[in-house]
């Protein structure tokens, strides 16, 4: 049975308006730029350290940065 529960983020809107990389926003909260990409796109959850992090860094609430949808 496929889960349709899913994690959307506006991690690519908050890195875009900072005219940051991939790259450099996964230096910044310690990951690959392959991990942003992913999360970028849906195809990751990222875990709750990480998702707090990303909120630290662009300094917002985490319930602004990801929101949980249950389908």
């Amino acid at each position: 049975m496929k889960e349709t529960n899913y994690v959307e983020n506006k991690v690519y809107e908050y890195r875009v308006l900072q005219h940051l990389s991939q790259e450099k926003l996964g230096q910044a909260v310690g990951v690959s730029k392959q991990t942003i990409y992913a999360m970028e796109k849906g195809n990751y959850s990222p875990s709750l350290i990480l998702a707090f992090k990303l909120a630290q860094f662009f300094d917002v609430p985490i319930d602004v940065l990801f929101t949980y949808r249950e389908a």
